[in-house]
C-alpha cells in the first residue's frame, strides 16, 4: 500500500516541525513547501493527500491564499491552522469544504486526531449522488432530492466545528434526526447525546433540569442533582422547541454560552461544562425576535450555523424512498416479510401534500402494513388520513344513542376483522396492551357479547 503524503506550507518552521511529527504518528509522509510569494503560480498538488496551511490573514497576497483554494478544486482536504480562532472564519471555511480548522496552540491530540480521520478514513455512512443515510438506532435521514443532498453534506463538513446549530423547519420534518446525524459526524460521538424538550416542562423546573441544583435549593431539592449540561458534558445538548423556552430562562442560556459554565441553582461556584448546543424550533425565531417574543442576542448566539429543513411536500423526490425504508423497517417488525409498493400506491404517496411531514408518512406506512398483512401495498391498502376521517364518520360506525361500551366494543371487533384476529397487532393498533385486550375480549365473552 502506497504511503500516504502531505504538503505542509507554514511561515512558522518551529510548528512545520510539530505537524511534521505528528504526520509521522500516522505513517505519513510531509514534505514541508516554501512559502512563495508569486500568487499567480498555482502549486503543483499531484501525489499529495493532504495540504496543511495556514488561515492567512486578510489582505495577505502569499500562495497560501490559493493554496488552500487549488486543494479543495484537486479534492485533496485541507486543514487550516489560524493565529487566533474566530468562530465565524472557521465555520465559512468548513462550509466551502475544508476537512478543519484548528489554532496554532491547538493540543496534540486534537489535531492527531484529525490527521488520522483524514489519513486513515474509517467506514462512514453511506453517502452518493442519490442518498444519504445516517442511522441512530431506528432512526434514519433517507434523502435524493437536491435541497436534502446540500443540507446533509454541509451538515458533515460543519459537524467538527464546534459552533452553535439552530435547526428549524416544520413538525415532523425530522430536526432532532438531523441533530443527531451532526454528532455522529462529530468528534464529539461516543460522548453524550442529550435532549431536552423546551415545552414540556413549566420554567421552575426547566432551569433545574436544565442547570442543576444543590441540596436543600428549594423544597423537595432533598440531593444534588445535575443538570442537562452537565450530563452532557463532552458531548452534545440539544434543546428542542427552543421557541417555547421563557425570556427569563433564554437569559441565562445565552450567560452559559458565552461563558461555558452554569451555576446551580443554590450552588456557590460555577461549573466549567465543555458541551456543543443544537437548538431546534418549528417556529420562526426571526419573526418572534421582531414582535420581542425571542431574545435577539439569544438567537444570533444560536444560529451561528443555521438549517431549514424543507418540508416533505417540497421534496417529493424522497418520499418513495422513505416509503420503501418504513416498509422494510415494519415489515421485518411485524412478521410481514419483504413488503413492496404497486406503482399507483406510490404515486398516490408522491402526490399526498403530507401535512405531518415524514413523522406522518412513517405513521401511514406502518398502519397500512399493519392492517394490509399483505406483501404487494396498493392503492386500496393505504390508509391516509382521509380514508381514516371517512371511516370515522360513516354511519354504521357512530351513531347517536350508541353507548360507550358498544362504541368500545365495536371499534376493537372491526380491528380485528382488519387484521384477521392478530390480537397483537389489533392491540398496537388501538394503542392499548395485548393483555387489556385480552381482558376486554373476556369481558364480551362472558356478557355473551359477540366481537
Amino acid at each position: 500500500m502506497r504511503q500516504k503524503q502531505a504538503l505542509i506550507v507554514h511561515p512558522d518552521k518551529t510548528f512545520c516541525n510539530r505537524i511534521k511529527r505528528l504526520l509521522r504518528g500516522v505513517n505519513c509522509r510531509a514534505e514541508v513547501g516554501s512559502k512563495l510569494t508569486d500568487a499567480d503560480s498555482a502549486p503543483d498538488l499531484t501525489g499529495y493527500d493532504l495540504v496543511v496551511t495556514e488561515d492567512a490573514p486578510e489582505g495577505s497576497t502569499t500562495q497560501t491564499i490559493s493554496l488552500p483554494e487549488q486543494a479543495l478544486k484537486a479534492k485533496i482536504p485541507v486543514i487550516l491552522f489560524a493565529d487566533q480562532g474566530d468562530v465565524r472564519n472557521a465555520v465559512k471555511a468548513i462550509q466551502n469544504g475544508v476537512f478543519d480548522y484548528f489554532t496554532k496552540n491547538s493540543d496534540d491530540s486534537v489535531i492527531q486526531a484529525a490527521l488520522d480521520r483524514v489519513i486513515k478514513p474509517q467506514a462512514k455512512e453511506h453517502t452518493s449522488s442519490h442518498s444519504i443515510s445516517s442511522s441512530q438506532g431506528n432512526r434514519s435521514i433517507i434523502a435524493s432530492a437536491p435541497s436534502m443532498q446540500q443540507l446533509l453534506e454541509t451538515a458533515q463538513r460543519v459537524a467538527r466545528s464546534n459552533a452553535t446549530v439552530l435547526i428549524q423547519g416544520e413538525s415532523g420534518t425530522g430536526k432532532e434526526v438531523l441533530a443527531r446525524f451532526i454528532h455522529r459526524q462529530s468528534e464529539r460521538f461516543g460522548k453524550p447525546f442529550v435532549a431536552m424538550n423546551c415545552a414540556a416542562l413549566p420554567e421552575n423546573l426547566a432551569e433545574s433540569e436544565l442547570f442543576g441544583y444543590e441540596k436543600g435549593a428549594f423544597t423537595g431539592a432533598t440531593q444534588h442533582r445535575s443538570g442537562k449540561f452537565e450530563q452532557s458534558q463532552g458531548g452534545t445538548l440539544l434543546l428542542d422547541e427552543i421557541s417555547e423556552m421563557p425570556l427569563s430562562l433564554q437569559v441565562k442560556l445565552l450567560r452559559v454560552l458565552q461563558e461555558k459554565e452554569v451555576d446551580h441553582i443554590g450552588g456557590h461556584k460555577p461549573i466549567p461544562v465543555d458541551v456543543r448546543v443544537i437548538a431546534t424550533s418549528n417556529k420562526d425565531l426571526a419573526s418572534m425576535v421582531k414582535n420581542g417574543k425571542f431574545r435577539d442576542d439569544l438567537y444570533f448566539r444560536l444560529r451561528v450555523i443555521a438549517f431549514k429543513i424543507p418540508p416533505l411536500r417540497e421534496r417529493k423526490e424522497d418520499i418513495p424512498l422513505l416509503a420503501k425504508f418504513f416498509a422494510k423497517k415494519y415489515g421485518a417488525m411485524h412478521q410481514n416479510g419483504d413488503v413492496r409498493f404497486a406503482t399507483q400506491a406510490l404515486a398516490q404517496l408522491a402526490n399526498w401534500p403530507w401535512p405531518g411531514n415524514v413523522r406522518e408518512l412513517e405513521n401511514t406506512i406502518e398502519r397500512s402494513v399493519l392492517i394490509s398483512q399483505v406483501p404487494l401495498i396498493g392503492s386500496e391498502n393505504l390508509l391516509l388520513d382521509h380514508d381514516l376521517t371517512a371511516m370515522d364518520n360513516s354511519d354504521h360506525h357512530v351513531r347517536v344513542g350508541i353507548t360507550v361500551k358498544e362504541m368500545e366494543k365495536k371499534l376493537i371487533s372491526e380491528t380485528l376483522q382488519q387484521v384477521n384476529d392478530n390480537r397483537t397487532h389489533a392491540a398496537k393498533i388501538l394503542g392499548i396492551s395485548i393483555r387489556t385486550l385480552r381482558n376486554k375480549l373476556r369481558e364480551y365473552d362472558e356478557a355473551g357479547l359477540t366481537v
